[in-house]
C-alpha cells in the first residue's frame, strides 16, 4: 500500500434529513444517493470506505458493494459525532487518517478526496480541508456559501458566511459586481483528520464563534488548532440537499446539466 492511499473515508448518512427525508436512499439514476457517494470514495483509492448510518435500510442498500457500514446512534447532533462513533466501531488506531466525505456529494471528484488526505499528511495540521475560487458576486454574498481566508502558510484564519475579506471601497461603489484585484475563496465541506483529533474534536464543547456562524469548524480554530486549506484539484459540483437538487443531479447524470 502506498502512502498516498493510506487513508480511510467515512461518510455520515443520516436517514431523517430535514430538507430531504430519507436522503441517503433517494434514487439517483435508479440507485441510492449514498451508493453514488461511496463509489466516489472507492475511486479515490481509500484503503477502506465506511458509511456511518443510523438506519438499517441504509446498510441493506449498500450490501455487496465493497463498503462497510457502522450502525451509529440516531441521537448524534452532527456528522462529526457520528464519525467519532464510526471510528470506535471500525477500531482505527489514533494515527489513522480519516476523510469525512458528506453523504450528499454524489459528484465529489476522486482527486479532491485523496487531496485532503495528502494535505493533512504533508501539512502536519490537526485538520485539512479544501477551497475553490469564488467567481461571481452572487456566491460571494450568499450566506449558504461559506467563505474563508488563509494565512501565507495555507492555514485557515477564519470561515464565515459573510464575504471575507470585505471589499469596502469596491462595494461602496458597486456591490453588484465582483471586485477586481483580489481572490476570494469558497469553502468545500470535506475534512481530513487523524482519529485522535477526530475524537478530541467531537468531545469539544461548541465554541462562541461556532454558535454565531453555525459553522462547526470554527470550534477548532477558536480552540487554537490548525486547519490546513488547499485549493481543490477539481471542482466539486453542488451536492444534494433538496428535491430540486436531486432533479438537477438526475439531469447531470443524464448529460443535460
Amino acid at each position: 500500500m502506498t502512502a498516498s492511499s493510506d487513508f480511510v473515508v467515512a461518510i455520515p448518512a443520516r436517514y431523517s434529513a430535514s430538507r430531504l427525508p430519507g436522503k441517503p436512499l433517494r434514487l439517483l439514476a435508479g440507485e441510492p444517493l449514498v451508493l453514488h457517494v461511496a463509489r466516489r470514495a472507492l475511486a479515490a483509492g481509500a484503503r477502506e470506505v465506511w458509511v456511518a448510518a443510523d438506519d438499517p435500510r441504509i446498510a441493506e442498500a449498500l450490501d455487496g458493494h465493497g463498503v462497510r457500514v457502522a450502525m451509529t446512534s440516531v441521537d448524534h447532533v452532527s456528522g462529526t459525532d457520528r464519525l467519532a462513533e464510526c471510528a470506535r466501531i471500525a477500531g482505527w488506531d489514533d494515527h489513522t487518517i480519516v476523510v469525512n466525505l458528506q453523504g450528499d456529494e454524489p459528484f465529489a471528484p476522486a482527486a479532491g478526496i485523496s487531496a485532503v488526505a495528502e494535505l493533512l499528511r504533508d501539512s502536519g495540521a490537526e485538520m485539512a480541508t479544501l477551497a475553490a475560487p469564488v467567481t461571481d458576486v452572487e456566491t460571494l454574498l450568499d450566506p449558504n456559501a461559506v467563505k474563508l481566508v488563509r494565512a501565507d502558510n495555507g492555514d485557515a484564519l477564519y470561515f464565515s458566511r459573510a464575504p471575507i475579506p470585505w471589499p469596502r471601497d469596491a462595494f461602496a461603489t458597486d456591490s453588484a459586481r465582483m471586485p477586481e484585484g483580489h481572490a476570494w475563496l469558497r469553502h468545500i465541506g470535506i475534512y481530513g483528520y487523524r482519529v485522535r483529533f477526530l475524537q478530541r474534536f467531537a468531545a469539544m464543547p461548541a465554541g462562541r464563534l461556532e454558535r454565531v456562524e453555525s459553522l462547526e469548524q470554527l470550534r477548532v480554530l477558536e480552540a487554537g488548532h490548525r486547519i490546513a486549506v488547499g485549493l481543490t484539484p477539481e471542482l466539486f459540483p453542488p451536492g444534494v440537499d433538496t428535491p430540486a437538487d436531486l432533479e438537477r443531479a438526475e439531469a447531470r447524470l443524464a448529460g443535460h446539466g
